[in-house]
Formats: C-alpha cells, structure tokens, sequence
C-alpha cells in the first residue's frame, strides 16, 4: 500500500539533490521503501497519507557505536569522575564480571530496555558490540543476543586484556584471532579493537584486525580517546571504514584519514560523562573527513541512549551547525556502517524517518534535554509514538 507523508513544516533529507532544508515538499513509500519525493502540489496519488502536521521531517537516525550487552552498574565510576577522578580504560573491568555472572535473560532484558530508549529517541538503525565477556563463550552469546536486535554486530573481543591475561596480553591476543573469533565471527559483520593506552598496542590492534577481515569481517576500531598511539595509521593499513572518538589528533593523522576515505565517528557523549575534551568536528570537515555521530551507549563513559542530546552536545561543543550534526547523526551513521539504504530520504531508501513535534531541527540542539521526536517509522512502521 502507498503512503504519502505530507504537511511536512521542513523535510530534511539529506540527498545531494535537495535543499538542505526542503519547505513544502512531501514524500511517498510503498512496501517500506521510499517511491518518490517532490514538491507536495506534485504529489502523486497514495493510499494512505501520514499528516506531519507542520512537524520537521528528518531520516532516522543511525547510531554506529554501541555497547548494550552488559551487566551490572557503573554509577559509582560517574559520580567518582565528577568528583575529580580520571577516566581509565580500566573500570571496564568490573562491567567484565558482572557480565559474566548474567544469565542471557538478563542481558537480553538490559538490552532491550536500552533499545527501546534508543527507538523512542529516533534511532532506527544501531549498531551493538560485544566486549564485556572476553572469553570464548560470553563473547559468543553476547553477539548472538545482540542479533536478535540488529544484523550490525560487531565482535569487540579485544576491548582490554582480562584479568585473567594481564601476565600475558599477547597470548589474549592469540585468543582472541583464533577460538574466539571463529566462535563469534557468524555472529557478526564487523570487527573492533580498543587501541589506545590502557588497553591494545597499534601491533595487536592490527593482528586482531586482519585476522577479522580475514574472516570476512568488515574493519573499524575505536583509537585516540585517551592518547594518540598510531591507531589511524592501523585503521589505514587495515582498511578500516570508521574510527571512532578522535579526541585526540594531530594534522598528519586527519590527513591520514581523508586520503583513506575513513569516516570519524564521534562520540560527545563520552566527553559530557567523562569530563574530557571535546574534539573540534570543524578540524574533520574542514579536512574533507565524513563525520558520524553515536551515542556510544555504555555502562561506564556514556550511559546515554538520547542521540538528540548528541546532536546538542555536538553543536554547543564540538563547533558543528545543526545541519552538520543531523548528517553526521544520519547519512554520516549509515557511512560508518557502510550502508546505502538508510540515513537519507530519497527514492530507493528504507522508509526509515522521523516526525517532530516541532517545526525546525534545531529544536534537537535548541531544547537539549526534552526530545522533539513525536513519531519514528522504520521500513514505513511505526516503531514509536510519544503518545503511547
């Protein structure tokens, strides 16, 4: 049945053949797929029509970073942080054995908790790495309950060396490129390492890596949060789609990035709850880089699902226009992921878009902390309503 989704107040959709902000134009999808867009006087003839009653019209958004199978609470950490400690990659640790000690219904029902927030605030496209199991069989079964939310899994057996390895990191290394990833790679499509201090030297980093795309798994690593260790000249040599945080970089490594087409996924929520610097996202645009923004969902530097407040974080810190911040938090997601048929409205795409109650999208940096979303509609469903 066709759809026509009209009295838009100002679509955005973030196709190269449209305003940036489209006034009086309407769209049309048939079978979850977007059909035609155009000037709403042109509209063609539908069976149904959804009325945006004056509301901004915008694609779903796509979050590319997220750690949503886990166990137990980090607030303490939080509280510790704004009380003048520093964030260390070490407090994963904890989050490690409560989630080994879960059972799946456990982590099945945290994560679906936090998958519904993320539904309710927009995203209709996510992303959920494993990484707080670190053995064979706890990676295994995160990945696998991770499937039952998203195809876009990704196996982050080397997030830090387990306790149990600290003597001999190197011999986790060789677990984790061989048992283990031939235990999860059927359940993912994506392959990361944490490569920063703390956690993975840039020689590990790039074993893990091709070992994973050896698999057939596709290559992204998060680098650069804490220090600058030669993460992007791994990212580069292993042929990695994104790298994610970035705090930390200097020119060659951003000139680095725009000769390999690598997208920067950027992540302001870790900022805001770790009292780190922001990165500057004018230095990426400015440099020809693709820039993605994700909430980085975790129990320990974001606990945050609201990629609204992102986008306000990204524009009051990280110096973005609201109009760069949306892309970023859309097209610039389904970039990170490598995907072609969400992040934009425009014929040909998943009928993935959301309604606000509000008539401009700088509501979403304009009014941080309440949420403009009033309706999301994924493959043209409706997948959430602010009046349920």
């Amino acid at each position: 049945m066709s759809t026509l989704v009209s009295n838009i107040g100002e679509l955005v959709s973030e196709s190269d053949n449209l305003p940036a902000r489209a006034q009086r134009y309407a769209f049309s999808f048939d079978h979850g797929v977007i059909t035609w867009i155009g000037p709403e006087d042109q509209a063609p003839q539908c069976d149904d029509i959804i009325d945006a009653h004056g509301g901004a019209v915008l694609p779903g958004f796509v979050d590319s970073h997220a750690h949503l199978i886990f166990a137990g609470d980090r607030s303490a950490d939080f509280a510790a942080r704004m009380s003048g400690d520093s964030y260390s990659a070490g407090g994963i640790a904890s989050t490690v054995t409560a989630t080994r000690a879960a059972s799946d219904a456990e982590l099945r029902s945290n994560a679906q908790r936090l998958v519904g927030q993320m539904h309710s605030q927009g995203i209709t496209t996510l992303e959920i790495k494993s990484g707080y199991g670190l053995t064979v069989s706890d990676e295994q079964r995160a990945l696998r309950i991770a499937r039952e939310f998203t195809s876009e899994t990704t196996f982050l057996g080397a997030h830090v060396v387990p306790a149990e390895f600290k003597s001999d990191p190197d011999a986790y290394v060789d677990l984790v490129c061989g048992d283990m990833l031939t235990a999860c790679a059927p359940f993912s499509r994506w392959i990361d390492v944490f490569c920063d201090r703390g956690a993975f030297t840039p020689e590990q980093s790039a074993r893990v890596l091709l070992a994973g795309k050896a698999a057939g798994l596709k290559v992204r690593l998060h680098a650069n949060q804490l220090e600058s260790l030669g993460g992007i000249e791994v990212a580069a040599a292993c042929g990695a789609i994104s790298v994610d945080h970035l705090t930390f970089m200097s020119d060659m490594e951003l000139a680095v990035m725009a000769e390999n087409n690598i997208v920067a996924t950027l992540l302001p929520g870790v900022e805001f709850s770790t009292r780190s610097p922001y990165p500057d996202a004018r230095r990426f645009l400015e440099a020809g880089i693709s820039v993605a923004i994700a909430t980085d969902c975790n129990p320990g530097s974001s606990f945050i699902t609201s990629m609204p407040f992102c986008i306000a974080l990204a524009v009051r810190e990280m110096h973005m226009s609201v109009d760069e911040a949306v892309r970023a938090a859309t097209a610039g997601g389904a970039q990170a992921l490598d995907r072609h048929d969400v992040g934009r409205i425009e014929p040909g795409m998943s009928a993935d878009f959301l309604i606000l109650d509000r008539p401009s999208i700088d509501y979403l940096a304009y009014s941080p902390g309440t949420s403009p979303v009033q309706r999301v509609f994924r493959g043209g469903q409706l997948l959430r309503s602010s009046h349920e």
